[in-house]
């Protein structure tokens, strides 16, 4: 929901809560890599569209009965700042990330959480450091987006009032996904965190900056299989079981746009981005 530097998100929670409660949000800040498109003497740490670099034995990747996925983005861990977040991201290597974004079909399959059908349309590939690797071509029926640099920079992130990790730290017993009776979701201080910062964006690891709804609830309903209530205790522990991988918003400089000015959302289990099981990550996205 917002991002920025920790004294100006201090000060913004002073202005608005008491200070045992600006205290207790701001220890719920989590840092992330917000991405911009890098200028000339920008430090590079990964690229929008363009070709991916891919292992010469692993193919291109491809939903069965649709077609190829698209190349999204590219991550080079060495460069990222990952020692100063708070996920267990590779020190070294290449992500890439791949979507199924209806060039080939008009947009007529969509990659959707609740969809299980639908999730090798989204695809995370780790390149591992030393791995001997070659520019490909596009398949057939893609056009390649638009090469674009980035650059990264350390905030602090914080998520919305109504995420779950924020509803257990001030009302526990409050709906799942909903406001609630407290000064964070005083519209006061909903108005300030947005009028601070409230822009989607590119972003590796911190809180997601939803569209929407939390994507954490998203991925956590598509999980269990829609079988839970959202009273459903086993919803609030799923949810809290994912953390952000990335998010993609659309932009301009690579020609992305994802629906109405929406963005794409890969989350992963802690364990499983420890254990380097990127095949494990899971998708959503939103738009307006």
């Amino acid at each position: 929901m917002t991002n920025g530097s920790i004294d100006a998100l201090r000060s913004l929670a002073i202005e608005h809560l008491s200070p045992d409660m600006a205290e207790q949000w701001l220890a719920l800040l989590r840092p992330g890599a917000r991405l911009a498109v890098a200028g000339d003497s920008d430090y590079v740490v990964g690229r929008l569209g363009g070709l991916p670099m891919l292992p010469v034995d692993t193919e291109w990747p491809v939903w069965e009965g649709h077609g190829p996925l698209s190349f999204i983005a590219s991550f080079d861990c060495a460069a990222l700042p990952v020692g100063a977040l708070d996920i267990a991201l590779p020190d070294a290597g290449t992500l890439l990330f791949f979507y199924f974004d209806g060039q080939v079909d008009d947009g007529d399959a969509l990659v959707l959480p609740e969809d299980h059908e639908s999730w090798a349309g989204a695809r995370v590939l780790y390149v591992q450091p030393g791995l001997e690797v070659s520019a490909r071509d596009v398949p057939e029926g893609l056009e390649a987006y638009p090469s674009v640099p980035l650059t990264a920079r350390v905030e602090m992130t914080a998520a919305e009032a109504w995420h779950p990790r924020i509803r257990d730290a001030f009302a526990p017993d409050a709906p799942l996904g909903q406001r609630y009776d407290h000064p964070v979701c005083s519209q006061d201080f909903l108005d300030a965190l947005w009028e601070f910062g409230g822009e989607v964006g590119h972003q590796i690891g911190g809180h997601a900056q939803p569209v929407q709804n939390p994507v954490e609830i998203e991925v956590a309903v598509a999980v269990l299989d829609r079988e839970v209530s959202w009273e459903d205790p086993r919803l609030s522990d799923e949810v809290g079981g994912w953390v952000l991988l990335a998010q993609i918003d659309s932009e301009n400089a690579a020609d992305m746009m994802w629906g109405d000015c929406g963005a794409l959302y890969w989350l992963i289990r802690p364990q499983d981005l420890a254990e380097r099981r990127f095949d494990r990550a899971m998708f959503t996205w939103q738009c307006g």
